[in-house]
């Protein structure tokens, strides 16, 4: 089994030199452990083989900004990975995405007073939206959470576009006003 500087070397070598041979070698390795990751996060069979293509694609062409100092080979593909079936289930309307699904989450920060200032942080969001009157917080989840314009929210509520707008905005200020008053929340 190959290390982690292996890999790591292999991309830079794609990176550098356009090495065929060692693009080949992480796509060996990475593609069947990625479709499987893939498939572990609900992509069907098809698109998560679509998916390992893009990634191995995104591999080929962006091999250069791969930094080994940030991070392994590995992690670097699998966060492609992720971020590419996010992407898939945004453009795929039908699909309902569920802000609180852990693998929709941000990866988490590296450090460990980072993750606990970004938990407690999403916490306070958390509750500065549950706070808000139903009708703004239910826009403001259309909006941000199923990423729908808001022309398509007008749509859907039948509700004017520039009510839409409004409420949206003034949940806004709201939700900055509230977490203005608790220091801990860097609204900025």
């Amino acid at each position: 089994m190959a290390d982690a500087d292996y890999f790591n070397r292999l991309i830079l070598q794609v990176a550098v030199a356009r090495d065929q041979a060692a693009f080949t070698a992480l796509f060996d390795h990475f593609a069947p452990r990625i479709k499987a990751y893939l498939m572990r996060l609900g992509a069907d069979a098809g698109s998560a083989e679509e998916l390992t293509q893009e990634v191995m694609i995104a591999l080929w062409r962006k091999a250069a900004l791969f930094d080994p100092a940030k991070s392994s080979a590995a992690t670097w593909l699998f966060r492609i990975a992720r971020n590419r079936r996010i992407d898939a289930l945004r453009r795929d309307r039908s699909s309902d995405l569920d802000p609180e699904d852990p693998e929709l989450r941000p990866a988490a920060p590296e450090d460990a007073d980072e993750a606990f200032d970004a938990q407690l942080r999403e916490e306070r969001i958390r509750v500065a939206l549950g706070e808000l009157p139903e009708e703004q917080a239910a826009l403001v989840r259309l909006a941000f959470f199923s990423g729908q314009s808001h022309s398509q929210i007008a749509e859907v509520t039948s509700l004017p576009l520039g009510t839409v707008k409004s409420r949206i905005r003034l949940a806004f200020a709201r939700l900055r006003k509230a977490l203005e008053a608790d220091d801990a929340v860097d609204t900025e």
